[in-house]
């Protein structure tokens, strides 16, 4: 059983609806989803598939999805941060774009933090768990060549002499076969759970179109 309350969003031109459907019974019990509608009635369920609709009509850099408020006063301290941050150089790097972020299941739960093999070791000056899985991740995204860590020894000593950029902030490590099947394996079971998740979320959709147009048709 859900309740919706759908309102007017002034930070969007005129005729733009903010939909807060709220979950009131279940595992995700008060729980909520915020949805928008453009004046023709369409739905859009995320911030990018709004700015992508709306393109260069409307800037979307301060509008916050969950309120429908446009909040300028968070973007320039974010601004600020960075242009005073010593470090903002190391933030070009694509890892610290990821830090901080987390991972959450549909009902917006945070999911168990990924887990690196003890032999993969950081080097740097932030050298937590997150902040390597980080550079990991966006080594494999940014680039083709195999990712050994940073194969120079005088790296560990002085990160920002020594880097290697085309790889992690980490000591190098060798993949043997037997790590290729574990991951093999767990990525069998990340596959089978995506799909679950896939459909479970497809046949909540349906239901949730089928409800809208029984809802439309008694009005």
């Amino acid at each position: 059983m859900m309740e919706r309350r759908r309102t007017d969003c002034p930070a969007l031109p005129p005729g733009w609806k903010k939909e807060e459907v709220i979950r009131k019974s279940g595992l995700s019990a008060g729980k909520s989803d915020v949805y928008y509608y453009s004046p023709t009635g369409k739905k859009f369920r995320s911030k990018p598939q709004l700015s992508r609709y709306l393109g260069n009509t409307v800037d979307l850099a301060c509008f916050d999805f969950r309120t429908g408020k446009m909040m300028p006063g968070k973007l320039q301290k974010n601004k600020q941060r960075f242009k005073h941050d010593p470090l903002s150089l190391a933030k070009l790097f694509w890892e610290k774009r990821l830090k901080g972020l987390r991972s959450s299941d549909v009902t917006e739960q945070v999911l168990r933090t990924m887990r690196l093999p003890k032999g993969v070791q950081s080097i740097g000056p932030d050298s937590s768990d997150d902040t390597l899985l980080s550079a990991i991740a966006s080594a494999l995204h940014m680039s083709s060549v195999p990712i050994m860590g940073q194969t120079s020894g005088a790296a560990e000593k002085n990160p920002a002499i020594w880097l290697n950029t085309s790889q992690p902030l980490c000591k190098a490590f060798t993949i043997t076969d037997e790590h290729i099947r574990e991951q093999e394996i767990k990525v069998h079971k990340a596959r089978r759970s995506l799909e679950e998740a896939l459909m479970a979320d497809s046949l909540a959709r349906a239901a949730e179109n089928a409800r809208e147009l029984l809802e439309g048709k008694t009005t």
